[in-house]
């Protein structure tokens, strides 16, 4: 069966990875897991035999088809579901509460949508404890980012709102069919959303660091300027929060956007 390049399709055949990859999960024994884009079941093999309950999300048709085919109770097998669905799609909340526990979640996620895929497991942390997901080696970089470093940015802000995110190892185009043209990182990603914490609403707060981050080379008050704050309420905001006026938001902390937003709000 050969990959399909629209589809992202770079299936992972590494076995000392894949069970890297499992292990990286914890116990799962008693826990609801869900796959995103399984392919070939090289790691949903290693799942179904130490999962709970396996839920494996497939979007091409002919794969989904044959897991479901591999992974069936006529074969023995009655704790793994095939769905054939785009993952931005999925309702994880759903699951959870099916589930009766937060789900654990693992992938090797195509590149082309890598991005909607973990903004859409933000938009579910509530439901979710654990992700261990393979991504572009650059976007690993990006999630993981710490203030000040030259990954730090917008994608490294949003998702470390919803929890930690933590690099495990990374990979060389030939561990995989075809080989991609990149390398690739498996990060841990544990979910603790932060807003209550933080003292911020999240849909409000996370359209506040868009405009943060909207001229990366600029200072962060020129940033919020051309977003349309005016002088005069923007430079007792960065002062009252503690930041310098020439300071550049990829040198800042989430706590000190924070601050800095609750204080314009406050002043509103």
């Amino acid at each position: 069966m050969s990959s399909k390049s629209k589809l992202g399709q770079n299936f992972l055949r590494d076995s000392q990875a894949i069970q890297r990859i499992v292990a990286a999960l914890g116990d799962i024994g008693a826990r609801t897991v869900v796959e995103i884009g399984p392919g070939k079941g090289a790691i949903t093999e290693v799942l179904a035999a130490r999962a709970g309950k396996l839920i494996a999300i497939e979007l091409d048709r002919e794969l989904a088809w044959v897991l479901q085919e591999r992974f069936s109770p006529e074969k023995g097998i009655h704790n793994v579901k095939v769905c054939r669905q785009d993952v931005l799609a999925f309702d994880f909340t759903g699951a959870a509460e099916e589930a009766g526990q937060p789900l654990v979640v693992v992938g090797n996620l195509p590149y082309y949508i890598t991005s909607p895929i973990l903004l859409h497991l933000a938009a579910h942390a509530a439901s979710l404890e654990l992700a261990v997901l393979m991504v572009q080696r650059e976007v690993a970089e990006r999630v993981t980012a710490a203030p000040g470093s030259r990954d730090y940015g917008l994608l490294s802000t949003t998702l470390q709102l919803f929890g930690v995110a933590t690099p495990i190892f990374t990979l060389p185009p030939e561990a995989f069919t075809p080989p991609p043209e990149v390398h690739s990182t498996v990060f841990r990603w544990r979910f603790a959303p932060r807003f209550q914490e933080l003292g911020v609403d999240e849909a409000g707060f996370v359209g506040f660091l868009k405009q943060c981050f909207a001229q990366k080379r600029k200072t962060l008050a020129n940033s919020l300027r051309a977003a349309g704050f005016p002088n005069e309420e923007l430079a007792g905001a960065l002062n009252a929060a503690g930041i310098e006026l020439l300071a550049r938001a990829e040198t800042l902390p989430i706590e000190v956007f924070a601050a800095l937003y609750r204080v314009i709000q406050g002043k509103r």
